[in-house]
């Protein structure tokens, strides 16, 4: 059971300097490339989200499987980076292909939880299937790009350490330095939560508890939603619109 992805562009990434370039970007260790599928975004200086993409060897170079509403931005943002090293930026013609059945000889298990399936690179195309992939995102607290990971995003916030999508011993990238800090500095007060959900609300939709802010509703999929709160807050049932919202506790 197997399914392209048609939100989905394929960058490759080629050039002698490719992997340290990215190195010093992202925040996983680059060098996981050689074992499998890895999962990492580029943050602003300030240590907020950019993008999120998967990263995999091919050969001496990197693809970079990326969201399509995303890509030009980052493309972007890479060549601005990049200055004079050995680095070249191309589109590909693969697909991404996705599905819960065995994993075949050239996919990957998503990084992220094995409860997502697999990933695999082609150029031939695929049946469509049932799977609902957002919904299964939802269901596993797994946030979508531009959905629940946006420009105010602190990726530790988001749950990266739990999704695999970032390397605390790698060293430096951009946004390194305020990522580290609220690791081993701070507890987290606000973040990314899975709640139940039960009326009409859409996504963006305030969320109120004893008649104050508690956070603000994200990606559903029927009555489970994921939703950006604060925790201290976010506690008995909250308001979203016209619907009721619950939070068992668990970050």
């Amino acid at each position: 059971m197997t399914s392209t992805v048609p939100t989905r562009r394929i960058l490759r990434l080629s050039g002698k300097d490719t992997r340290d370039f990215l190195q010093g970007l992202v925040t996983n260790n680059v060098g996981k490339v050689d074992n499998g599928l890895v999962y990492a975004a580029i943050l602003t200086p300030q240590g907020k989200y950019l993008a999120d993409f998967f990263l995999l060897a091919d050969g001496d170079d990197i693809l970079m499987d990326t969201d399509a509403v995303q890509t030009d931005a980052l493309v972007q943002r890479l060549t601005m980076y990049k200055l004079r090293a050995d680095v070249q930026i191309s589109q590909t013609d693969l697909d991404v292909h996705r599905g819960l059945s065995d994993l075949p000889k050239d996919g990957y298990i998503d990084p992220r939880t094995s409860d997502l399936g697999w990933r695999a690179y082609r150029s031939d195309e695929a049946a469509d299937t049932d799977v609902d992939w957002s919904a299964l995102q939802v269901q596993h607290t797994v946030p979508a790009s531009g959905i629940d990971l946006t420009p105010d995003t602190f990726i530790l916030e988001a749950g990266f350490e739990r999704l695999n999508g970032v390397d605390f011993r790698k060293g430096c990238y951009v946004g390194q330095e305020v990522t580290a800090r609220m690791k081993h500095k701070t507890e987290l007060r606000k973040g990314l939560a899975q709640v139940k959900i039960t009326g009409a609300a859409e996504n963006g939709t305030p969320i109120i508890a004893n008649d104050k802010a508690a956070g603000t509703l994200l990606s559903r999929a029927g009555d489970v939603a994921i939703a950006y709160l604060r925790f201290d807050r976010a506690t008995g049932p909250m308001q979203a619109g016209e619907a009721t919202v619950t939070w068992d506790g668990q970050k």
